[in-house]
């Protein structure tokens, strides 16, 4: 006997996931995140608060951007990611996004790498946003303390940029400021 069609999951059906969990949609399947680490946690804060000032804000920047730490990002019916950081160009979404979930595709998106996340985001969510035409791509791993840097071309995603933990450096999209990649990474552990 064939078994029943599975039914693919929305975004009603995200909201209705009880409790206060980090919850996507990847190809119709409900899948939960396990909670971040501090040094993830970490790395996404300085992150962020390297890029916003200058980008969001104009502070010391070009602004023109709107970055969201942890929105719900619908690319498709069946497609609801919650990327770590998500930025749109204000050319293209000139008002802040205010509803739940954000259905237009961003410029940018940046996933810490984390263990129980880093197949998943370097796999199946490189691969959504992708076909979504997300133009950068940023993999952070706090573990190896780097920075890689994807940009879309026809072909798909190409290695941009790999960077280290040390200097300063100019990071495409938001190359127009340098970002002190020293201060983006928690301390070492003492030995």
């Amino acid at each position: 006997m064939p078994e029943p069609a599975r039914r693919l999951a929305t975004y009603a059906d995200l909201l209705a996931v009880p409790g206060d969990s980090k919850v996507e949609i990847l190809g119709g399947e409900i899948l939960v995140q396990p909670s971040p680490t501090p040094a993830h946690q970490s790395t996404i804060a300085e992150i962020y608060a390297e890029l916003r000032g200058p980008f969001q804000r104009g502070r010391g920047g070009p602004g023109g951007w709107w970055l969201i730490p942890d929105v719900d990002v619908e690319l498709g019916p069946h497609d609801v990611v919650r990327p770590d950081i998500s930025g749109w160009k204000r050319e293209a979404c000139p008002s802040f996004p205010t509803e739940r979930p954000v259905r237009l595709r961003p410029d940018w998106v940046c996933e810490g790498l984390s263990p129980g996340t880093a197949l998943r985001d370097q796999g199946d969510k490189r691969a959504l946003y992708q076909q979504a035409g997300v133009p950068w791509y940023w993999l952070v791993d706090p573990l190896n303390r780097t920075l890689s840097v994807l940009r879309l071309v026809r072909e798909g995603y190409v290695v941009e940029l790999v960077l280290g933990e040390h200097g300063a450096a100019r990071v495409p999209p938001f190359d127009s400021v340098e970002i002190d990649l020293s201060s983006i990474f928690p301390p070492d552990a003492p030995s």
